[in-house]
């Protein structure tokens, strides 16, 4: 008898094995090495539904559970067609294979979802979650510490240098003295002191009971400080532009706050933000990254969404982490809606008190003059305009100074310090919270606000909670991007096999 004799009609593998047969898989399996000699290689197409199946049922499965499937459960031998690769065999094959086509698999198989569920995809659910990388818990580089130990380090060769041109005063020869130093410099330093007083490495005296001369003694140290530059150059080169930390043991991982903290410290922990954009239930974008703050990823997600469909969705609802002005602005050049909240968001909508504030700088009145006044009549001057860090679109804040506070009756509640109260306006962010305000306080807004936490947040809820994925397992930002892809895969599948069997039991 066939295997299949014993499964249900509307068993999962079944359904699954239907989905995958109408598409093209052979395409996502070029990698695959071409041996005629030896044993048979395993049908790699099986291979591909049988990997696929595995993380649809167990939200994330391991290679040695994948060979155990194969032996006994008649849903993966059904796949496999009564083969069992071995645990090294799946991880070739996920590795080597499907390393450099998931993302394209997992865009066919979303198109052909949305294509036989009519997803709407204008409207994105947009969250972010921060999952704990496979790394060191006590294994930080800190970007910021390693410049401060650079720069103490440069202290240290100057002085240095200075002793060895007063050791030196009566051959001529003198190091030049800078604030910073190459480690190219410094080693070219140490090879010419060695040649003026001819050391010879192999002479050099070592360990106990034995005294060093002072010309090894500035050798060695020049030679351990120009290493130690190169260590502080590569650390500062790996960490990059965009972050301020990363693991020894995964130098893509950067340190976060997570909300589960098992340590019981608030201890920053390597992690990965994985953002995902959810329609109608079902995950159409997903992006790893190793920012910490959501607000940087938002452009690239978009960017990756448009590259995938073809065009930007119109309303991209997400919550107040992502909510800027770079964000604010890419929406209005790209012909998305502003549905993200800004940080302000809920005290602006629900404290009313804080809302009408009159000592809030937007709630001052502009006279006639056009002049900006606080509650005692006083001017403000424009003091100065400054740019705002980490702009991308050229936005400066204007700082308004108050022409006299003297003997204000409002200066306790006004301003602190002595000093002539300053405030920073930016009009144009202004209106934007409003706009913002505006959309999601409508009918419609209030309703996507709704499905986001319904769906956004459900998406990671259920992979977490329900099909317990909670940590990367795989190391470097491009095996992480492997698996969070796949893991994202059998949620889809998961999700519209559910979503078909409740349709035929309404039916």
């Amino acid at each position: 008898m066939l295997i299949q004799d014993y499964l249900d009609i509307c068993d999962p593998v079944l359904t699954f094995d239907r989905f995958m047969g109408e598409i093209e898989l052979e395409k996502y399996l070029k990698n695959v090495p071409m041996h005629y000699t030896g044993r048979l290689r395993y049908n790699p197409v099986s291979m591909l539904k049988t990997v696929l199946f595995g993380f649809m049922t167990n939200g994330y499965i391991s290679l040695r559970e994948l060979e155990g499937q194969c032996k006994v459960n008649l849903r993966f031998m059904y796949l496999m067609e009564q083969k069992v690769p071995s645990y090294r065999t799946f991880g070739y094959f996920i590795n080597e294979v499907l390393g450099d086509t998931v993302e394209e698999i997992f865009n066919d198989i979303n198109k052909k979802i949305f294509e036989s569920e009519h997803v709407d995809l204008q409207h994105l659910y947009i969250d972010g979650s921060k999952f704990e990388a496979n790394a060191g818990k006590y294994s930080w580089v800190w970007k910021k510490a390693t410049e401060r130990s650079r720069y103490r380090l440069f202290d240290k060769i100057t002085a240095l240098f200075r002793i060895i041109n007063e050791e030196l005063a009566c051959t001529g020869m003198k190091l030049s003295i800078n604030t910073e130093y190459a480690p190219e410099y410094v080693r070219e330093a140490a090879e010419k002191y060695a040649e003026v007083w001819q050391l010879d490495e192999a002479q050099f005296r070592h360990g106990r009971g034995h005294h060093k001369t002072l010309q090894q003694r500035h050798y060695e140290r020049l030679a351990e400080y120009a290493n130690k530059l190169e260590e502080y150059i590569e650390k500062i080169h790996v960490c990059g532009e965009g972050r301020n930390s990363y693991s020894k043991t995964d130098h893509s991982a950067t340190f976060m706050r997570i909300k589960t903290d098992y340590m019981g410290n608030d201890q920053l922990l390597p992690a990965y933000n994985v953002q995902i954009g959810v329609a109608d239930e079902y995950i159409a974008v997903v992006d790893v990254n190793h920012y910490r703050s959501d607000m940087d990823c938002f452009i690239p997600l978009m960017d990756k969404f448009r590259n995938t469909y073809g065009f930007y969705p119109k309303y991209p609802v997400a919550d107040a982490g992502y909510g800027s002005y770079n964000n604010y602005i890419f929406c209005e050049q790209n012909g998305m809606e502003k549905y993200m909240k800004f940080t302000m968001f809920k005290k602006e909508t629900t404290d009313r008190k804080y809302h009408k504030d009159p000592f809030r700088a937007v709630n001052f009145p502009i006279g006639s003059d056009g002049m900006m006044r606080c509650p005692n009549g006083k001017a403000f001057h424009l003091d100065y305009r400054r740019p705002v860090k980490g702009n991308n679109y050229g936005r400066q804040e204007e700082v308004y100074r108050c022409e006299d506070c003297s003997g204000c009756p409002y200066a306790e509640k006004c301003k602190k310090g002595d000093q002539n109260r300053t405030v920073r306006i930016n009009r144009e962010l202004t209106a934007m919270h409003q706009e913002v305000i505006n959309n999601l306080e409508s009918i419609h807004g209030a309703l996507l606000r709704m499905n986001r936490s319904i769906q956004a947040e459900g998406t990671f809820g259920i992979m977490k909670n329900d099909r317990w994925y909670r940590r990367i397992v795989r190391r470097g930002i491009k095996s992480v991007r492997l698996e969070v892809f796949l893991v994202s895969i059998g949620q889809n599948l998961y999700k519209y096999h559910n979503k078909q069997m409740r349709t035929k039991t309404a039916a």
